[in-house]
């Protein structure tokens, strides 16, 4: 495990500082061929029940039941039948929040990122603390990014749908 890794400290904090703060950072993934260490380029941040474009709109179902959890889990889900979504859960336990995973270095699109990463259902509710096969590391220069509106999530309505929650690399 690398001494680079985030600690609990790093995903325990508010969605809305986590999710900017993942820009500097990156997703490393052990797989057969070794290790893939990418640079998170593109995060968009689900902050509990009261967003009404966060999943834990709804409450805790099964589906949802990893978000729930402290900060440092992943909660992935399927879209469209064929599309794997990977978000990161940040906070405190029991205070829903993630961080959907829209690009790394390279690759746009949050399907895209799990497909090039092989993610799968497999990994829901892997702990980025202790996982030996994915984990995030701290970035060693910050880099300038902008914030916009989230993407696909019209449904939300306002204000949810125009809140600058998406947050992109320059």
């Amino acid at each position: 495990m690398s001494s680079l890794r985030c600690d609990k400290d790093f995903f325990a904090r508010d969605v809305l500082e986590v999710a900017p703060a993942l820009l500097s950072a990156y997703l490393v993934r052990r797989g057969k061929d070794g290790l893939m260490r990418c640079r998170i380029t593109e995060a968009e941040a689900y902050r509990g029940e009261d967003d009404l474009a966060c999943h834990a709109s709804k409450g805790k179902t099964s589906r949802t039941k990893v978000m729930y959890y402290q900060g440092g889990h992943l909660y992935i889900y399927l879209i469209y039948g064929m599309y794997w979504m990977m978000n990161i859960v940040t906070g405190r336990e029991d205070e829903p929040q993630a961080v959907l995973i829209r690009g790394i270095e390279g690759i746009s699109g949050p399907g895209r990122v799990s497909r090039h990463l092989s993610i799968d259902k497999g990994f829901n509710g892997e702990n980025l603390l202790t996982s030996d096969r994915i984990w995030v590391e701290n970035g060693s220069v910050t880099l300038p990014y902008r914030s916009t509106p989230r993407i696909g999530i019209d449904y939300a309505g306002e204000p949810w749908k125009s809140k600058l929650w998406r947050f992109v690399t320059l």
